[in-house]
């Protein structure tokens, strides 16, 4: 079914640890920053559409910029306190799924490359819950110049990999934007099905892969 899947690339928010997680510790922080939550959504929303850009983030202050009423100089240092820096102490805090680093060790010990593309900084996790060893390949799509779900930033990868897009295993925790964004890309796709999914086992058709644990994901690869 996976055909000749050299690399397995991971996103990271909702893929490698629970979403719900971090949301729980948010709260009085989205709360304290409330107003410029709201506006910082709309903006994501339409960069979300954007085509590639040569400055992901001066456009993106720029927006930010219109929302709020400011100079773009201070909305994308709003953005980088706020939405950047500000929320790395939270991810101290969070713990990946289970069998995370056992399927990370595993596939690098079968023979597979691995990858980590996210749409906000890699770099605000630390040292991805010491995953980083296994990994050949990090990339943030901001830095690249387009977020998912463009194939813009899935195909960035797989040039920096030196394989075919159909030689690549995305996992992703999203059908929007992981799943469809590597099938469009023409890569094979995998998610790991929300809480209210895995309660109902419910299997998502888009994707290649359709899991409820990474012992569980590992066993389908392998």
């Amino acid at each position: 079914m996976l055909g000749n899947i050299k690399v397995v690339a991971f996103d990271i928010d909702g893929t490698l640890y629970p979403s719900f997680s971090l949301y729980i510790r948010l709260i009085p922080y989205i709360i304290r920053h409330f107003k410029f939550y709201i506006h910082y959504n709309r903006v994501r929303r339409i960069m979300h559409r954007t085509a590639p850009l040569p400055d992901f983030y001066e456009y993106q202050g720029r927006l930010m910029a219109e929302e709020l009423g400011c100079s773009s100089l201070r909305a994308r240092a709003m953005i980088k306190l706020i939405a950047y820096d500000g929320l790395i102490p939270y991810f101290e805090k969070i713990k990946p799924f289970k069998h995370v680093d056992e399927t990370f060790k595993t596939l690098r010990e079968k023979g597979y490359k691995i990858a980590l593309l996210s749409d906000f900084p890699p770099s605000q996790k630390g040292d991805i819950w010491g995953l980083i060893p296994y990994c050949d390949l990090i990339l943030g799509s901001e830095a690249i110049g387009a977020l998912k779900p463009s194939k813009y930033p899935f195909g960035v990868m797989a040039m920096a990999m030196e394989v075919e897009p159909s030689e690549i295993l995305y996992v992703g925790n999203s059908v929007h934007f992981d799943v469809r964004g590597a099938n469009n890309a023409g890569m094979k796709s995998a998610i790991i099905a929300s809480p209210l999914k895995r309660m109902f086992s419910k299997k998502i058709k888009e994707a290649d892969i359709s899991f409820s644990n990474y012992r569980q994901f590992l066993n389908s690869v392998l």
